[in-house]
């Protein structure tokens, strides 16, 4: 990889986590014509770990959310901001499917998985390793 690919966005209402899934699409698409493809497999974990991190903050912090997306010749970090200080919970799933398994899966996708807690509210932090 040449050098690190940095993408930001700030995202609200219904359409945040597509248009999450888009900013993890268009890094790939930038890592591609620099030379350094992102696999599908890899585009695809992290389009649902980013689409799950910023659906729980649109759902459970009210608002806007930012997404800063930087890719490096180790992986991807997902960075997802937003305006509130309740950390994120597992849940667990619902007796007819409806939710509570996201968490899990983000965990199992990523090698890093933080919660930074600052003054107007929090980062949570996921990192993907990316095949070499």
């Amino acid at each position: 990889m040449v050098a690190s690919l940095r993408r930001h966005r700030t995202l609200y209402g219904p359409w945040a986590a597509a248009e999450a899934r888009r900013e993890v699409h268009d890094l790939a698409v930038a890592a591609l014509l620099a030379g350094s493809p992102v696999s599908a497999t890899a585009e695809a974990d992290a389009m649902l770990v980013v689409s799950e991190l910023v659906s729980n903050a649109v759902r459970h912090a009210g608002g806007d959310c930012s997404v800063d997306l930087t890719l490096r010749a180790d992986g991807m970090d997902i960075d997802v901001s937003d305006h509130s200080r309740e950390p994120p919970r597992p849940g667990s799933p619902g007796p007819y499917g409806e939710g509570g398994y996201g968490w899990g899966i983000v965990d199992r996708l990523t090698s890093e998985l933080t919660v930074a807690h600052r003054p107007n509210g929090k980062t949570v932090h996921a990192h993907l390793d990316l095949p070499h």
